[in-house]
This record gives C-alpha cells, structure tokens and sequence, in this order.
C-alpha cells in the first residue's frame, strides 16, 4: 500500500489500522480488500453539488464493478491509489458501517433526513456478498423508518428484497437501477465488472413483481456508442417491458480521474472517436447543453410513446405484442429471465 506517508490516510479517515485480506477465490481474483473502522458513516453532500438529496451512506470505497467513466474515481486518490485499477480492485470496507449507522440514527441531532446509498459507488458490488454490510443498514433505517433510496447496477439487491419490503412499509423508498443502454459488446468493455442489462432488467421486473416500486437511471448515455436513436429506443422499450415505474436519462459527464481512464479506454477501443470526444468535452466535464437536451427530449417521448412514467397500479404500458427478429424491432427482442 502506499499510504504510509501521506496525510490523509486511513487512519487519518477511519480512526484505526487497516486490515488488508486478498481473496484467492474466482470472484474476487485480484481484489484486495482493506477492512477499516470508519468513524461515522452519515456523509453530508457538499452545498455545491448537484445532487438532489443532502446525506449519503457509503458502505464501500472503490468499486469492483469498474466502470471506466465511474466519476468516482477521483475519490481514490485522496488515499494515494490510482483512480484506474486501484479504484477497481482496491476495495475499503467500512466493516463496522452498520452498527455506525444505528447509533449515528439515534443521535438527537439527526432529524430523520432522507438517506442515499449508491450515489457515489455502488453498494451492491461484488464485495457486498463477502461482507454482507447492507442487511445491517437496511434494518437499521427501518427500525428508525429513516427515508432512504438505492441506487445500483447489481443483482445482489434481490438478497435484501424482504428487507426492502418492509421498510417500505413504513418509511418511504426509492430503489433506481442504472441501465444506460443494451449493447452487449459496449457492456463487456466498458462496465466489465457488472451484471449484463438484461440482468438488471430482471432485477426491475422482481422488484415491481413483488409491489416496490422501481425506477431506472438510464445512464450513461455515452455519445456516439449508445446514443443512436434505435439504442434509445430499443433501450426505453425495454426498460418499459421490465415494469419500470420511471425512466431518466443521464448523458456521460467525464469529471477528473474518470476523464483521463476514459479517455484510454477509448483510444484503445475506439480510436476513430478521441478527436470527437476531445471537442464534444472541450469545455469540462459534461457534454454541452444541447446535447444534453436532445438526448433527454429523446428519452422523454420514448418514454411516453411506451407508457413509462409516475407509478399508478394496473397503468397500461403501450408496449406492443413482441415483433419477428427480421422485424424493424429486432434488436430489442431480448430474452429476460
């Protein structure tokens, strides 16, 4: 590790020493994980952010999902890791995150506020099934109905459906999951450590199957490889037959850390598209407005031709009866278990 001499190590951040363990197993071949005692786990948003909510759980750092635009990959290097391979394979579990958030909830100067989880990486990657933090944290929101949503790219949210339930009893709930698009040879490469779409799809559809409302996050939209009209529609119609409740599009933002991993990625994978992406992001982080606004008026009528929109039960979605493969649809005839 190369902690040792820099300021804000974990100790500095966690309290505590840190307890390294590499898993010799298939799933976890070439993960090391890094076993802290975080010393709160309720993280307030900046002022300044974007973000519509203000309080975030962060059960894990670093995400072995590895998605190669991942904007949190500038996190990593406030540890002296790389925002490349280190973010995705240098994986800090906050062990103690539960029982942290139990006691943190019952503090007089918590007043209940809304609580994001997945925001900055996702709480349902691989490691959440060695160390299964998340059941802890949602029976603590629950017993304190404290308002929470979820956002992920995995599957292993289906292990906690009976929590989720009963949370939704009594506090509300927001689960989201984040599908940006169907190809399955992009998927392989740039979110290679992730569930396929159609997986997640299934999740969508279990969760609506068992009364919890699910919304997807279609993101990213990644310019020039999944932004094609027939991707657009292929992917909102599918998102409509998996029983979403809603659907919104995000365009790929490059934020530092994630630019510079992106940026390799596509040299490396599509070269014939650097210059372009070089232009379209000539100005920092996010594609430019209009670009923006096109993809999401896009998104939009998509959305309303199929039906998708604000949860009424038995709503009918204007999905038509499924077309031949050699039809006009055919790339959105998929198959979800």
């Amino acid at each position: 590790m190369r902690w040792d001499n820099l300021g804000d190590s974990p100790a500095a951040l966690f309290g505590t020493d840190v307890v390294s363990r590499t898993i010799d197993t298939p799933e976890f071949r070439g993960i090391t994980f890094h076993e802290v005692r975080a010393r709160s786990i309720l993280n307030r948003v900046p002022g300044a952010s974007r973000m519509p909510f203000e309080w975030t759980v962060n059960p894990y750092r670093g995400c072995s999902h590895a998605c190669v635009y991942c904007f949190a990959r500038k996190t990593h290097s406030y540890l002296d890791l790389d925002t490349g391979l280190d973010f995705d394979s240098q994986i800090v579990v906050k062990v103690n995150a539960p029982d942290l958030l139990r006691r943190e909830l019952t503090a007089r100067r918590w007043r209940g506020d809304h609580i994001a989880m997945g925001t900055n990486v996702d709480c349902y990657q691989r490691a959440e099934g060695r160390y299964a933090l998340m059941p802890g944290i949602l029976t603590a929101l629950r017993d304190h109905a404290n308002p929470f949503s979820v956002l992920t790219k995995g599957t292993l949210i289906l292990r906690d459906l009976e929590l989720l339930r009963q949370a939704a009893e009594v506090t509300d709930v927001g689960i989201s999951v984040s599908v940006g698009f169907l190809d399955h040879a992009l998927w392989r490469t740039v979110e290679p450590g992730t569930p396929a779409p159609s997986r997640r799809l299934d999740v969508v559809r279990t969760l609506t199957a068992h009364g919890i409302t699910c919304g997807v996050l279609m993101a990213p939209v990644i310019p020039f490889l999944g932004d094609a009209p027939d991707q657009l529609r292929a992917t909102v119609r599918a998102i409509a037959e998996a029983g979403a409740a809603s659907v919104t599009p995000l365009v790929l933002h490059l934020r530092p850390g994630a630019r510079e991993w992106f940026m390799t990625w596509l040299g490396r994978h599509h070269p014939h598209l650097v210059r372009r992406y070089e232009r379209m992001y000539a100005g920092g982080s996010y594609a430019p407005t209009w670009y923006q606004r096109r993809i999401t008026r896009q998104v939009h009528e998509l959305a309303a031709e199929y039906g998708v929109g604000p949860y009424r039960p038995g709503a009918h979605r204007g999905i038509a009866p499924p077309e031949s493969p050699a039809g006009p649809a055919g790339p959105t005839q998929l198959t979800l278990l």
